[in-house]
């Protein structure tokens, strides 16, 4: 069989993640680095055949193989493993050099031959700038190291002296082979300045990678699902720069239903996926990334205060606006990249927001300045929460009930954990104002929650008032909701945002993964321990062989749908089984 044929797009379920807070990149069965975005998150991605684009980094055995693969616990390391059909058994342990530099980008992939020989063919064909910047400049030097540029980016390959450079292709390529038993290492560096230092020793590299893993996963105590909770801390923590915003994805323009043009970019920090995930690991303990979560917020609120965006880059910057690339796409997908997000108002980050902070107040994590924090997110809330906004999924402006309510949650937590006594009153008294007024004109007449004051539907953000103590989990409104969303966007075990329309519900989107989680969770607190822990195990089964999860689950075809790892749903994973396990 040819070697690193023309890579073809694999269903997600399939695609691995290696990151280092700085960026991620996604590694398919066939051992081809499918994306990767340098030097930063919303860099131009080097690596893009998941869109159809040019670069590639293929390692991968000679003959036909099967697939398999795992991360190692608590880590982001990855170990892909082929089984030849001569019966050899060859493993490629794959990481970012954990935790990453902002400037250099630098992949280590160790070849083992586990049983019998290895016969390995390797290829490396960077093109930077989503594929539009050769690999060119391509010099091996006397110690057989390989350095090159593509666009902006210095390129550097270590443990191939042996390859080819194809100037036609922009292309090195290498075979080797490898006695039973034996190791080989392969070093690959990206960096957006000129390399000062020798290429870094793979023994070195490796140990280091491993302490910072070891180091940076918390005893997380007990849950339902030990495995899976350390594993979603380890997704959220590769997704979190050192500057501690934590971006929602790793990848941009994955179709969130096939053939349906909703696609978008998430290689941005989103406000509210942060305040989740602060929240989410505040559940299991105080752990060092619910304070990156506070640092990162408690900036934005200070910085921007009532005028607070949704969305920021991971240097706390403006989301560019979107725009399309010349690429194929993802099948069923698109090629964009920005986000509109960054022209919307969306009020219930201020709650959320609040929330995070109340968190923190709970496990004495609150400083002078995240604590004057707290004062404008109230004050943005005491000023706009009558104000038309997008809402959690993002639609036309309306004064959705989610909002109003989770910011009444915001006011009513952080006066229970962090304030003087005179404060608490006032912010309890804006808090049953604003829920008085919601139930005024966004209650159904059957006695659960609506979507808006003119939109009588149910929905699964309706949940998340409650959960967060907006008003009591035995109020008949938080029961008669709990139980509508369970009968009318419940469907085999997971559970849909909102109706769109009269066709099933599978028809118009996925389920939401997160919205399952959430169900459990509200089931779990309103006494139903069982049909909690149904929901958490269907859900949690929404996944691949790597255990990651996207935002959307299509029940039908059992596919996963939209950009890869969602971390929301990673960190509801994160505080269901923390939960659950009260």
């Amino acid at each position: 069989m040819e070697a690193c044929v023309e890579p073809a797009p694999h269903v997600l379920r399939e695609y691995a993640l290696i990151a280092d807070g700085e960026r991620g990149a996604l590694i398919d069965p066939h051992g081809d680095i499918a994306w990767l975005c340098a030097p930063r998150w919303d860099s131009p991605a080097v690596l893009s055949t998941l869109l159809g684009g040019r670069g590639r980094y293929s390692v991968a055995p000679l003959q036909r193989f099967v697939w398999g693969g795992y991360y190692e616990d608590g880590s982001l390391i990855w170990r892909s493993r082929w089984i030849t059909d001569d019966d050899a058994v060859v493993e490629c342990r794959e990481a970012l050099a954990f935790p990453g530099d902002p400037h250099r980008a630098v992949i280590l992939r160790q070849l083992s031959a586990v049983r019998g020989e290895a016969h390995v063919a390797a290829l490396l064909a960077p093109a930077a700038d989503f594929g539009h910047a050769s690999f060119s400049g391509v010099r091996r030097s006397g110690d057989g190291v390989w350095t090159g540029r593509s666009g902006a980016l210095r390129v550097r390959w270590s443990g191939a002296p042996r390859a080819v450079f194809d100037g036609e292709s922009g292309a090195l390529r290498a075979q080797l082979r490898l006695s039973p038993g034996e190791r080989h290492d392969l070093v690959l560096e990206l960096s957006d300045r000129e390399f000062d230092r020798p290429p870094p020793h793979p023994g070195s590299a490796w140990g280091a990678t491993e302490t910072g893993w070891r180091e940076t996963l918390p005893d997380l105590g007990r849950t339902v699902a030990d495995r899976d909770a350390r594993h979603a801390y380890a997704v959220m923590r590769g997704l979190t720069t050192g500057a501690g915003g934590m971006v929602a994805a790793a990848t941009t323009s994955l179709p969130e239903r096939a053939d349906q043009g909703r696609d978008y970019d998430y290689r941005y920090v989103w406000v509210r996926d942060q305040c989740f995930a602060g929240q989410a690991v505040a559940a299991a303990g105080p752990h060092p990334l619910l304070d990156t979560a506070v640092d990162f917020v408690a900036q934005r609120v200070l910085t921007d205060g009532p005028d607070l965006m949704p969305a920021y880059t991971a240097a706390g910057t403006a989301v560019p606006p979107q725009r399309e690339l010349d690429l194929p796409g993802y099948p069923g997908g698109s090629n964009v990249i920005g986000n509109h997000v960054r022209d919307q108002f969306q009020l219930d980050v201020f709650g959320e927001a609040l929330l995070l902070f109340a968190a923190a107040a709970r496990h004495d994590r609150l400083d002078a300045e995240r604590f004057r924090a707290i004062g404008v997110a109230v004050a943005a809330v005491e000023k706009r929460w009558q104000d038309a906004g997008a809402g959690l999924w993002e639609l036309d402006a309306q004064r959705w009930t989610h909002s109003r309510l989770v910011c009444a949650a915001g006011l009513r937590q952080v006066a229970a954990a962090a304030v003087p006594a005179s404060e608490a009153a006032a912010w309890n008294t804006l808090a049953d104002r604003i829920v008085a007024s919601t139930a005024a004109d966004s209650l159904h007449p059957s006695g659960r929650w609506q979507r808006t004051p003119q939109d009588p539907r149910v929905d699964a953000a309706l949940l998340i008032p409650a959960l967060r103590g907006a008003l009591p989990a035995d109020d008949p409104r938080s029961v008669a909701t709990l139980s509508a969303i369970r009968d009318e966007l419940g469907r085999d075990g997971y559970v849909y945002r909102f109706r769109h329309d009269r066709r099933p519900l599978d028809q118009a989107e996925g389920a939401f993964l997160l919205c399952g989680f959430l169900t459990a969770m509200a089931a779990h607190q309103q006494g139903d321990v069982p049909g909690a822990m149904r929901l958490f195990e269907r859900n949690r089964a929404a996944c691949g062989p790597p255990g990651l999860y996207s935002e959307e689950y299509d029940v039908v075809q059992r596919q996963m749908r939209g950009n890869l790892p969602q971390a929301f749903v990673h960190a509801a994973l994160l505080e269901a089984a923390a939960r659950l396990a009260d």
